[in-house]
């Protein structure tokens, strides 16, 4: 709806009018603040630009779109949709159902996501894994807006990490990884016969089967790629990109070891991609990737979702983008950092010093939905105080609770209906509760949300969105009845059930998040 009635105001006054959902009911369904933003251009005050605005709009419209097109204040432009409009949408939902809100492009945007991507040395750990619903979610987000997107683990199975693994494992000086996990390393690979190198990249395959099943089968993420690190200094690409930069003159030679002038793209000092002992730092690998992602596979977007302990790497990182003429958009997202509580207790997590929290053992005391979807009601600049307690409980204090029981609730009222014969109707005119209204406005911004939240790449705007739809629709449950009302308000109450249903089954689905028969 807001794409539609953002393309009414530009026809009608120009400009590039932001709508937006109003606040209150009195204020309509939208609002727009336009005339105060064009006012100084026309020479008008605001309220006349509004004036002339609503005239033409109300001319734009399609007939019977608006009850009404008003202006609030000294300017506001509201607007209200018909009855008409609305029961035409919910129509729309029980017709498509799960093809509702899911669009499909002629030149679809090829999109690569990556996340998670912690170093295979070890269990990933709850720290580590905030990324993976983010990631997960804002894939699902792109594909569900109609692009062709990639999820990938970038895996970092070469550099100096490996060598220490293996240390850890044989036990030999330069060991720093610690921990139950490298025990059970040791029982795998038989130290007896293995150099460090060896025994660490055996320890890296291994851990790896860990990571693959930690990420599909308890967080509910299917990769489509997991990449190697290793394969491109196996293919020469590490090697052709630094030639690249050299050709430029952005690689010089200091104390013996190779340097990119990163300073000349905005980062603090210039960055080492070769040693002085001839080893290739991560930074190489980085930048080889890169040229991977965008001179190779050739995505028109990609998005690397990091913790927020690398925002120092950020311009670097986009600073070789720069300068390896590379097209398309490339985006790096920070999280900030989670802490895990339990009885009002901060949890340590340390991989190397071998104290740690899994992610799989969160699932496993709180199960996958709630991991996931606590997760996922933050945005990536917010700090997250996750605590396990509110986490296993089955109240309405805990938010994944509260939003599946109303999609439970809205299950167990299509059952009733149904049991009692009741059928639903297109017409619903007699619909006008507060109640009724508002769980019938609030199912229509669905499409709305999903378009803002790819836009603004912002997956947590789902997660609070469902929690909008369950408090309008736990709030209509405590008021409103189907079973026993008369039979064309039954009728038309019933589809507005359907279609909440249907709604909560669709936004679930992306958040990656079940839809329980019953609690």
């Amino acid at each position: 709806m807001i794409k539609t009635i953002t393309d009414l105001v530009k026809g009608a006054i120009g400009g590039e009018p932001i709508v937006m959902p109003a606040e209150r009911p009195e204020y309509g369904h939208y609002f727009t603040n336009i005339a105060f933003l064009t006012a100084k251009e026309a020479r008008q005050n605001p309220r006349e630009v509004a004036e002339e605005a609503v005239k033409k709009i109300k001319e734009l419209s399609p007939e019977g779109f608006f009850e009404k097109v008003e202006i609030a204040g000294p300017g506001f432009i509201n607007f209200t949709l018909s009855q008409e409009t609305l029961a035409g949408e919910l129509k729309k939902i029980l017709k498509e159902g799960d093809k509702y809100g899911r669009e499909e492009k002629n030149n679809p945007q090829k999109i690569q996501v990556e996340f998670i991507s912690a170093n295979p040395t070890g269990p990933l750990t709850f720290g580590n894994g905030r990324g993976g619903p983010f990631g997960d979610v804002l894939a699902n987000i792109f594909a569900y807006l109609g692009d062709d997107v990639t999820k990938e683990y970038y895996v970092n199975d070469a550099g100096g990490q490996v060598l220490k693994l293996g240390k850890s494992v044989l036990k030999e000086d330069g060991a720093e990884y610690k921990g139950e996990y490298i025990e059970d390393l040791r029982k795998i690979i038989d130290a007896n016969k293995k150099e460090a190198k060896e025994a660490g990249e055996e320890a890296v395959k291994e851990v790896l089967s860990w990571l693959k099943k930690t990420v599909s089968e308890n967080m509910g993420i299917d990769m489509d790629v997991w990449f190697s690190e290793k394969s491109l200094y196996e293919n020469g690409t590490v090697d052709m990109v630094i030639d690249k930069l050299k050709e430029k003159g952005l690689i010089y030679e200091r104390e013996g070891a190779l340097w990119f002038k990163s300073t000349e793209y905005g980062d603090d000092k210039d960055r080492v991609v070769v040693k002085s002992d001839g080893e290739k730092t991560y930074f190489a690998g980085d930048m080889a990737y890169l040229w991977n992602k965008f001179a190779e596979r050739k995505f028109n977007k990609v998005i690397n979702i990091w913790g927020a302990d690398h925002h120092g790497d950020v311009a670097r990182v986009k600073g070789a983008f720069e300068a390896l003429d590379l097209n398309g958009d490339f985006e790096i997202l920070l999280l900030q950092f989670v802490r895990l509580l339990k009885e009002g207790k901060e949890m340590k997590m340390s991989k190397r010093k071998g104290v740690y929290v899994t992610v799989d053992e969160v699932i496993e005391e709180i199960g996958r939905d709630a991991y996931r979807f606590l997760l996922l009601m933050y945005s990536p600049d917010s700090h997250i105080d996750f605590d396990m307690n509110v986490a296993k409980e089955k109240s309405m204090e805990n938010p994944v609770y509260y939003a599946q029981y109303a999609g439970v609730r809205a299950g167990n009222i299509i059952k009733k209906a149904d049991e009692a014969g009741i059928a639903i109707s297109s017409n619903i005119k007699e619909l006008n509760t507060p109640e009724d209204l508002a769980l019938m406005f609030e199912i229509l911004r669905f499409k709305d949300v999903i378009r803002m939240a790819g836009e603004q790449m912002k997956p947590e705007m789902l997660a609070r969105y469902s929690l909008d739809l369950s408090k309008k629709f736990h709030a209509f449950y405590d008021k409103e009845r189907i079973v026993g009302e008369e039979s064309n308000i039954a009728g038309q109450r019933l589809s507005l059930v359907k279609a909440s249903y249907q709604i909560f089954k669709n936004l679930f689905g992306i958040l990656g998040v079940s839809l329980p028969e019953k609690m």
